[in-house]
């Protein structure tokens, strides 16, 4: 019998389709300063699995907030708040530390802000933009 093999091109392109069917992967990396984002705007695909890096060189805790999509702070930022938060990290003053999470799975621009006392009327706000 004879053998039936696919054409390297044809197997080429399967196995590019099979990689593209793959979890989506993105890694985020932001300095807290004394008092601001850098870089304060981000992106991120749709439902990636997102490795964030924050550092924290100031002297004082910083937060890292994702608002629901849609929504945005009211200052000061306050317990009314808290439900529209996506995603919360905190950082100590002086350390690295590295966080997994999932971006949200709706395209958009999210508000990203410093929910502690003053911080994000100091300038600590920045945007999450999902492609």
């Amino acid at each position: 019998m004879p053998k039936r093999s696919i054409p390297l091109g044809l197997a080429a392109t399967l196995v590019l389709l099979l990689a593209a069917c793959g979890p989506k992967k993105a890694s985020i990396t932001v300095s807290l300063t004394d008092f601001q984002f850098s870089p304060a705007n981000v992106e991120a695909p749709a439902g990636a699995d997102v490795t964030l890096t924050l550092s924290n060189s100031s002297s004082v805790v910083h937060q890292w907030i994702i608002m629901k999509q849609g929504t945005e702070v009211t200052l000061p930022f306050d317990t009314d708040d808290e439900a529209n938060v996506y995603y919360k990290a905190e950082v100590p003053p002086g350390q690295s530390q590295t966080f997994e999470s999932t971006a949200p799975s709706e395209p958009g621009e999210y508000a990203i802000v410093c929910g502690l006392p003053g911080h994000a009327e100091a300038g600590m706000l920045g945007t999450l933009t999902v492609r």
